[in-house]
């Protein structure tokens, strides 16, 4: 009878459990192993890791033809995770170890141990959703995420000899102890402490961390763009279970998950990359910078100077908090819900606008540069902030900048109201208000009606820009602990959307 053990491969997100099948055709005069069931060019290669693994872990390689299935058939395997089951279903079907149906996932060396591999999380995360009450082996070197899953007999073993005396009940393991998820914490040299003068930023970004609205700073070379978007983490609140959850699944699924601290996360890309690597795609539809920024920030900074395609490309993360990567192989839908935070100068020379430099760019050349962000992205950002050199007096003063740890309890504050207010309706942040139910939360009276009338005719706003508006209000109202919208709120929101224009 054929050897039968369970695994899995990880699409995008999505865990998929597999079989795997190993039958030994004794009487074959062809010793080799055929791996069948739509493997990729490293679940090929695993049968030369896999004979080396097990002759170095004092096994003796069984004569024959190996039969190596991976089922179902018409589904993609990938990755080296599959090395760990498929060297477990040989020794079964050649009798060194009893059979047993458990799932097993890890790489493995020549020397025959386990090595670590991507998506150890995101798969125990999806067995616990599943409620899968069998024995799960992993690799050791993974064992901090084994441990921020509960409810699972999880197993790490170290090498293949570990997994023999494990499974010839030949040595006593103890399971993977629950820990729970690793502390948030915050980088201690960013605060905002540290950034003397820019008030108009700050409380920019003081209401984009209370509302989760984009934003876009524009100022000179060395107005402190860049430094302010660092620290906009340092204001944000920390994340809840559900958040850290989201984000470690992402993380682990593409190998970057330690185990030892969680942060908010910030994304910072450079301008050249492309649309592969900001929205995801490539050959297998990898998630890009935008799924890698989910509840945290996407920082652009030089922002005209990202590809055309690549800006464009923004719109539907942007208004969906979710991007759908199409590929020949696979159709995969990432979380995408992050702020974003995008720097960029006046003009091609960074002077336009400030008054003790000289700027040499041409009418045409502003024109030009500034259009290089189009109109509907322009439209999904909430808000846009000057960013002015900073004077010699403020350089040298004296007084103290407010902190990050004072500004975060006001947000932290707002952000409370809003999740209570929006508790029942799926979402928790102000930028995520529906249209429809602007009406409900967001109540002006006959003078702020006039005010936004007004804005509209000089600045030809869009019905998407004055819902914005009416967003950012809501945000202000809450730093203010204010249910009623007053005119105040709303004329500073008018101020953030209309700088776009000259």
């Amino acid at each position: 009878m054929p050897a039968k053990l369970s695994s899995v491969t990880v699409v995008g997100l999505n865990v998929n459990l597999i079989t795997v099948e190993v039958d030994i055709d004794r009487k074959s005069v062809i010793h080799d192993v055929d791996i069948v069931g739509l493997g990729d060019t490293a679940v090929k290669e695993s049968k030369k890791r896999i004979k080396s693994a097990l002759k170095n872990s004092g096994f003796d390689f069984p004569q024959g033809r190996i039969i190596v299935n991976l089922a179902p058939a018409d589904l993609k395997k990938e990755g080296s995770l599959l090395d760990l089951p498929i060297a477990i279903g040989i020794l079964q079907a050649a009798g060194a170890l009893q059979k047993s149906n458990v799932l097993a996932i890890g790489e493995l060396s020549l020397e025959g141990k386990i090595r670590g591999v991507r998506g150890v999380l995101t798969t125990l995360l999806s067995l616990s959703d599943q409620r899968y009450d069998g024995i799960i082996i992993v690799p050791k070197e993974n064992i901090n995420e084994a441990q921020m899953v509960k409810g699972l007999k999880i197993y790490a073993l170290e090498d293949l000899k570990e997994v023999g005396r494990f499974l010839n009940n030949l040595a006593q393991f103890t399971t993977v102890p629950f820990k729970g998820l690793p502390p948030f914490e915050y980088e201690n040299d960013l605060d905002f402490a540290d950034v003397k003068g820019q008030a108009v930023a700050k409380r920019a970004l003081e209401i984009a961390a209370a509302g989760s609205h984009n934003i876009l700073m524009k100022g000179s070379p060395g107005a402190g763009k860049t430094m302010l978007a660092r620290r906009l983490v340092s204001i944000m609140p920390p994340l809840t279970d559900d958040e850290a959850i989201e984000v470690l699944k992402i993380y682990s699924a593409v190998g970057l998950v330690t185990g030892k601290k969680v942060f908010r996360p910030f994304r910072s890309p450079h301008h050249t990359a492309s649309s592969a690597a900001i929205i995801g795609g490539g050959n297998d539809a990898k998630p890009g910078e935008v799924t890698l920024a989910h509840n945290g920030i996407l920082f652009l900074d030089e922002f005209p100077e990202f590809r055309r395609d690549v800006i464009e490309a923004l719109r539907q993360p942007l208004e969906e908090g979710i991007v759908t990567v199409a590929r020949a192989k696979a159709t995969i839908t990432y979380p995408a819900r992050f702020t974003l935070v995008a720097a960029m100068n006046p003009c091609p020379c960074g002077n336009y606008g400030d008054p003790k430099a000289v700027c040499n760019c041409s009418p045409y050349d502003i024109i030009k540069y500034n259009k290089k962000i189009s109109g509907p992205v322009l439209d999904r950002i909430d808000i846009i902030v000057q960013v002015q050199k900073m004077e010699f007096e403020e350089y040298f003063a004296k007084n103290e900048a407010e902190s990050s740890k004072s500004i975060r309890e006001r947000v932290m504050l707002a952000k409370e109201i809003q999740r209570k207010r929006y508790h029942n309706l799926g979402f928790s942040a102000n930028s995520q208000l529906p249209s429809k139910l602007l009406s409900k939360f967001v109540q002006l009276d006959d003078k702020i009606e006039d005010l936004l009338k007004m804005a509209v005719a000089k600045y030809n706003l869009s019905g998407r820009s004055i819902d914005k508006i009416l967003r950012i209000s809501r945000t202000i109202a809450d730093l203010e602990q204010s249910e009623k919208i007053k005119l105040s709120h709303v004329a500073e929101a008018i101020q953030y959307k209309t700088q776009q224009i000259d």
